[in-house]
């Protein structure tokens, strides 16, 4: 059945507040109109849209990823509407197949259950927890009996689940999909059937679980107006090339990290990736973006002190503002003010090749010889950033568009900037 409703007039708040809600993101189906429409209607009738998230705690931190749509909850929120936070704790047990190239371990239920309370916790720094509806997917599919089970599997096809793309990937590479796998995305779609959701949210990677979560709705007798979908892009970790994932602790920002390491981790990301954390991050939007990017061109803005601005704002939205401060100081302290010259030679480096940091100390001249600069990097003489490098076999390696320090006892530097 189709589900297309007459044309009606959009007043035009309702659509001013549907590009705003979109912004950044991709929404399904019907785009910014079709959010108008429910945004109206549901001022017309006094009924706020449900607006659904799901987190699965697989791990105990979230991340400044999860906070891209964790903001777009709360700006809905903010509107009136109800945000309905489902903490995954029986889909966490099988674990999100999507964009997985091998099966997930599975959890114990203690490890969820301790997992799903920080969530909680770390989630009521971004939305109003106490107007939310929270709820855990294990008050219903917990207790499904075998012939719930049957009938929620008989509304899809193996066909429909195995054609997703992470699922086709694994089958073509002959790798393993263990039969469980296939039920994650029902699983997923039928929270949307219980808690009756008008929209959901999610990153780009769940676009298959979140439609699933439309064609069940179908399924179970929802004909008119199923949720729409609005996915937002992922955001990348610090190296800018992987996405911020859980799955890659060595790229997150996490909301748990002490003061000091979220401002260092911030400053440390690539030049080229400062737009889209401001971007998804709710700091800048596209107009502003494209004046910034003149400003950069024009030589008015350095980008570092835009990344010490969003440092400071994020580490005080999350830590408070005193602690904001003091982690912005420390890293003057470690960094701007450590006898580190504002003049110095600048060397261009690809950034896709790593260099061995003996040989580049030799051919910059920043010592006489291959053993000497092994010397000296064992004598803790050499530091990149103020920091000591101890690996007489480092090699350096950094995204593009970043730019270090590289120091040689206390009169030698040199800035290599990675294109």
């Amino acid at each position: 059945m189709t589900t297309t409703s007459s044309p009606i007039e959009i007043n035009q708040i309702f659509l001013e507040q549907a590009q705003t809600l979109c912004r950044g993101g991709e929404l399904l189906p019907g785009g910014v109109m079709e959010l108008a429409r429910k945004l109206q209607k549901a001022a017309d009738t006094a009924t706020p849209l449900k607006v659904k998230l799901g987190l699965d705690p697989t791990r105990p931190d979230l991340h400044l990823g999860h906070t891209v749509v964790l903001r777009k909850l709360r700006a809905f929120q903010d509107l009136g509407h109800q945000a309905i936070l489902i903490i995954g704790d029986a889909t966490a047990m099988i674990g999100d197949p999507s964009g997985r190239s091998a099966t997930r371990p599975p959890l114990t239920d203690a490890e969820v259950q301790v997992n799903a309370q920080t969530y909680l916790d770390q989630a009521g720094k971004v939305i109003d927890v106490r107007k939310a509806q929270v709820v855990r997917n294990s008050e219903w599919l917990s207790g499904m009996k075998l012939e719930d089970f049957l009938k929620l599997a008989a509304k899809t096809t193996v066909a429909q689940i195995i054609a997703r793309e992470d699922f086709a990937n694994r089958l073509k590479e002959n790798r393993p999909i263990s039969l469980h796998e296939l039920f994650y995305p029902l699983m997923q779609g039928y929270d949307s059937v219980v808690v009756d959701a008008d929209i959901e949210l999610g990153g780009t990677d769940q676009r298959f679980n979140n439609l699933m979560g439309r064609e069940l709705q179908l399924a179970y007798g929802r004909e008119r107006d199923p949720q729409m979908v609005l996915l937002m892009p992922l955001l990348e970790g610090t190296d800018g090339k992987v996405k911020m994932s859980k799955s890659y602790p060595e790229h997150c920002i996490n909301l748990t990290d002490v003061p000091e390491d979220f401002y260092g981790k911030l400053m440390s990301i690539p030049d080229a990736l400062l737009p889209r954390y401001e971007l998804l991050l709710d700091l800048l939007n596209e107009q502003q973006l494209e004046e910034q990017a003149q400003q950069f061109k024009d030589g008015v803005l350095n980008p570092r002190d835009i990344k010490m601005y969003l440092a400071k704002h994020l580490v005080g939205q999350y830590h408070g503002p005193e602690a904001a401060a003091a982690a912005e100081q420390a890293f003057i302290t470690k960094f701007q003010k450590r006898d580190i010259p504002e003049d110095m030679p600048e060397l261009a480096l690809s950034a896709e090749t790593p260099y061995g940091l003996t040989a580049l100390l030799t051919d910059q001249q920043l010592a006489p010889s291959r053993n000497e600069a092994r010397r000296l990097i064992q004598g803790g003489g050499v530091k990149l950033d103020g920091e000591k490098v101890a690996d007489v076999d480092a090699q350096i390696a950094y995204a593009t568009g970043q730019s270090v320090v590289l120091q040689v006892g206390k009169r030698k530097f040199i800035r290599l900037n990675f294109q």
